[in-house]
C-alpha cells in the first residue's frame, strides 16, 4: 500500500506540476518585470524537475527483508581512516571493530602518521597502515589516497570502510556479507546514524529522509551508492575499477601527447631550419607517424605498441636527420679548411679574414633544432603513471569526496550495490554551526566537481535509471540558486510593487494550490512518518554554501583553482555563537522583515493590492521559518545526554 500510495502522489505531482509550469510559461509571465519574472519561473522549473526527480527515486522503494547467511570463510579487512581525529575516539572505534563477531583483521589508516597512534595499535594488536615514501611530493588525494595506498598492503575479499568516528556493532559483517553471495554485488551501504543528536536536530544531522526513502529508491533502480563510512564493498570490484582507471588514464595521456606533438610539428615548421627539404621531409614522416597512432588508438590498439611504434619512427626520422647533419658538418669543416681565411698582419698575430666571416655568415648550419619541441613531446608518450604515488587508483581522486564517483565507476562496469536499511552502528555529528558548513562544503563541493568531471547522464555502461538517480543528487545542489529568487520575489514586490506574474488571478491558485498540496503529500507519505521538515529548512537556508560550492568546484575543475579542502572536525569548536557564518541570511531575513512590515502599512493606507500584498506576506512568513532553523543552530552548545 505505501508504494500504491507513493505512486499515486508521484502521478499526481507530475501531472498537476507540468499543468502550473507550463502555464506559468505560456500565460502568465510579467514581461514588463521581465527581470524578476523570468528567473522566477527558471526557478519554479528547477524546483519541479527536482520534485520528479525525487518522484522517480521513490517510485521503485525496495524494502529489504535481510541478507542471506554470511558465507563463513569471507575474509574481510576492516579498515578505519584517520587524519587528526583525538587517540581515544580512534581507539575507541578500532577496538569496537577487533570486536565484530565475523573472522576479520581490523586496520587503522593513519594519514596523520602519529607515532603515539601505531604504538597504541601494536599494544592492542591492531594492523597500522601509513603513507610510504612513494607518496613524498606526490599528490594525496586526502581520503581516497589514504583508502587507494591501504589497497596496496591488505588482502581481504571485502572491505568494512568506517570513518574515526562510527563505532560499529559486532552483527555489521554478520547482516551483509550474505548480499556478496550474489557475485555481481560489490556495495553494501547501511545508514549513517548519530547518537548526540537530541530530538529536534537543530544542525539537521540524521538526514532521515536520504538513509531512507532515498537511498531505498535508488537500491530500486540498483544507484544505490557508497557513502564513505558504514559500507562494505568488494576488493575486486575495486581493483578492476584501478586498472580500467589506469588504463583510462593512459589513454588520456597519449592522446594528450600525440595532440601536442602534432602542434609542436607546425610549430616547427613555421621556423627557419623547416625551409631545409630535409628537415621539411622528416618533419612529414613525425607527422604522418601521429596521425597513424590516432588511428591506431582510435581501432583501440594496444597502447604500449601503439607508443613503442611512434617513438620507433620518430627515433629513426631523427637518426636519418643527425647523419645527414654529421655528413653537412664534415663537408663544412672541409670547406672552412680550404678557405683563406686567416692572414698574419704586421703585427705577427693571426687575424681572420673579411672575407672568412662573410662566407661563414652565409652558410646554412645545422636543422636539428626543428626537432627538440617535437621529442620533448613525445617523451610524454608513455604507459606509466609517474605523476601518482601508485599505478592503481581503485577508490576515485577526481573528487573530494571519493565515495560516489567511485560508486558510479562500479555501476558503470556492471556492478550490483545494495542499501541495507539498519543502523548497524553509531557516529558523531558536528556540534557547533561551524564544522556543520564545513561538512556540507565538502560534501556539495565533492558532488559537483564529480558531476563537471563525470557527468552521470553522458556515462558509458550507465543504464538511463542509474543516470538519473546520480544526477538528481546532483541537481539538488543547485538549490542555493532558486533559493535566492524565492527569498527575492516577495519583498521585491512589497517593497516595490512589481508582480512576477501577469496577476493573482482564479486561473494562478488552482493550479498552484493543488501542485504545492500534492508536493508536500509526496513527501509525506514516501517517507511514511519520518521527518522531513528540517531537511526542506536546511536545502534552502543554507543556500549560500550551496552557490560557493558550485563556484568552487566549477572554478577547480576549469580553471585548477584549489578548493582549501579541510578535514571535518569531530569535536565541538570554542567559542560562542558566529553569526557572521550565516550573514547571508541575516541579511535576507532582515529584508523579508522590512518588507512583510513595509507591505502591511501600505495595505493598510490602501496603496496596495490585498490578494497580491497578503499572498507576499504569507511568502514572506514561510521564508522566515525557514530561515529560522539558523537561529537556534548558531546558539545550539553541544549535545546533552538528558537530551535523547
Amino acid at each position: 500500500m505505501r508504494r500504491f500510495w507513493t505512486r499515486l502522489m508521484v502521478v499526481l505531482t507530475l501531472i498537476l506540476g507540468v499543468n502550473y509550469v507550463a502555464w506559468r510559461w505560456a500565460a502568465s509571465l510579467n514581461w514588463d518585470a521581465w527581470w524578476i519574472a523570468v528567473p522566477l519561473i527558471v526557478a519554479e522549473t528547477y524546483s519541479l524537475i527536482d520534485v520528479l526527480l525525487f518522484g522517480m527515486t521513490v517510485w521503485r522503494l525496495k524494502e529489504r527483508t535481510g541478507a542471506p547467511e554470511a558465507p563463513a570463510d569471507a575474509t574481510v579487512d576492516v579498515l578505519i581512516t584517520t587524519y587528526n581525529e583525538p587517540l581515544e575516539m580512534v581507539m575507541e572505534t578500532a577496538l569496537a571493530a577487533r570486536r565484530i563477531r565475523h573472522p576479520h583483521s581490523t586496520w587503522i589508516l593513519d594519514d596523520g602518521d602519529r607515532p603515539e597512534l601505531r604504538q597504541l595499535a601494536a599494544e592492542h594488536g591492531l594492523g597500522y597502515v601509513t603513507r610510504g615514501e612513494d607518496w613524498t611530493n606526490m599528490p594525496r588525494h586526502a581520503k581516497a589516497g589514504n583508502l587507494n595506498n591501504a589497497l596496496m598492503v591488505t588482502e581481504g575479499e571485502f572491505l568494512l570502510i568506517l570513518d574515526a568516528d562510527q563505532i560499529p556493532k559486532p552483527e555489521i559483517l554478520d547482516k551483509t556479507l550474505g548480499y556478496f553471495n550474489n557475485r555481481k554485488v560489490a556495495l553494501v551501504q547501511t545508514p549513517q546514524y548519530f547518537i548526540n543528536v537530541p530530538h529536534d536536530d537543530p544542525l539537521g544531522s540524521q538526514a532521515p529522509l536520504f538513509y531512507g526513502p532515498i537511498q531505498q529508491g535508488k537500491d530500486g533502480w540498483n544507484a544505490a551508492f557508497f557513502c564513505g563510512s558504514n559500507a562494505v564493498l568488494r576488493r575486486e570490484a575495486l581493483m578492476q575499477l584501478g586498472l580500467v582507471g589506469y588504463v583510462q588514464e593512459t589513454e588520456k595521456s597519449v592522446r594528450r601527447a600525440l595532440s601536442a606533438s602534432r602542434k609542436a610539428i607546425r610549430q616547427a615548421r613555421k621556423s627557419a631550419d623547416a625551409a631545409s627539404p630535409l628537415v621539411a621531409g622528416m618533419l612529414d614522416e613525425v607527422e604522418a607517424a601521429t596521425l597513424h597512432a590516432g588511428s591506431q588508438l582510435e581501432a583501440g590498439k594496444s597502447l604500449s605498441e601503439i607508443t613503442y611504434e611512434v617513438r620507433r619512427k620518430v627515433d629513426a626520422a631523427v637518426r636519418a636527420l643527425v647523419e645527414a647533419d654529421m655528413h653537412a658538418l664534415q663537408a663544412d669543416l672541409e670547406e672552412i679548411a680550404a678557405l683563406d681565411m686567416a692572414s698574419v698582419g704586421d703585427t705577427g698575430v693571426l687575424a681572420i679574414t673579411d672575407e672568412a666571416v662573410q662566407r661563414l655568415a652565409e652558410r646554412e648550419w645545422s636543422p636539428l633544432g626543428a626537432m627538440e619541441s617535437v621529442q620533448a613531446v613525445l617523451d610524454a608518450l608513455s604507459v606509466e603513471r609517474s605523476g601518482e604515488a601508485q599505478p592503481l587508483m581503485p577508490m576515485a581522486t577526481i573528487s573530494v569526496t571519493e565515495d560516489m564517483a567511485t560508486a558510479m565507476r562500479m555501476h558503470a562496469l556492471g556492478w550490483n550495490s545494495v542499501y541495507h536499511h539498519e543502523v548497524l552502528a553509531h557516529g558523531l555529528a558536528p556540534e557547533d554551526i561551524g564544522t556543520m558548513l564545513t561538512q556540507r562544503l565538502r560534501w556539495a563541493q565533492g558532488t559537483m566537481q564529480v558531476m563537471l568531471r563525470e557527468n552521470p547522464l553522458v556515462q558509458r555502461g550507465l543504464k538511463w535509471g542509474q543516470r538519473l538517480m546520480y544526477f538528481a543528487t546532483m541537481w539538488s545542489y543547485l538549490s542555493g540558486f532558486a533559493a535566492v529568487v524565492y527569498f527575492a520575489a516577495p519583498v521585491i514586490y512589497l517593497l516595490l510593487g512589481i508582480l512576477p506574474v501577469a496577476s493573482l488571478s482564479t486561473d494562478f491558485f488552482i493550479r498552484f494550490i493543488p501542485f504545492m498540496v500534492v508536493n508536500q503529500l509526496l513527501f509525506a507519505v514516501a517517507g511514511h512518518g519520518i521527518p522531513t521538515w528540517r531537511g526542506q529548512q536546511y536545502s534552502l537556508a543554507l543556500f549560500p554554501t550551496w552557490i560557493k560550492a558550485c563556484t568552487t568546484a566549477a572554478r577547480n575543475v576549469w580553471f585548477g583553482r584549489p578548493l582549501g579542502f579541510a578535514v571535518t572536525p569531530k569535536s565541538r569548536q570554542a567559542g560562542g555563537p558566529r553569526w557572521s557564518l550565516i550573514r547571508p541570511q541575516l541579511t535576507a531575513a532582515a529584508l523579508l522583515g522590512v518588507a512583510a512590515v513595509a507591505g502591511i502599512v501600505r495595505l493598510a493606507t490602501g496603496l496596495a493590492e490585498p490578494v497580491g500584498t497578503l499572498v507576499n506576506v504569507g511568502w514572506v512568513v514561510f521564508d522566515l521559518l525557514v530561515l529560522s532553523v539558523l537561529y537556534k543552530a548558531v546558539r545550539y552548545r553541544g549535545f546533552a545526554p538528558d537530551e535523547i
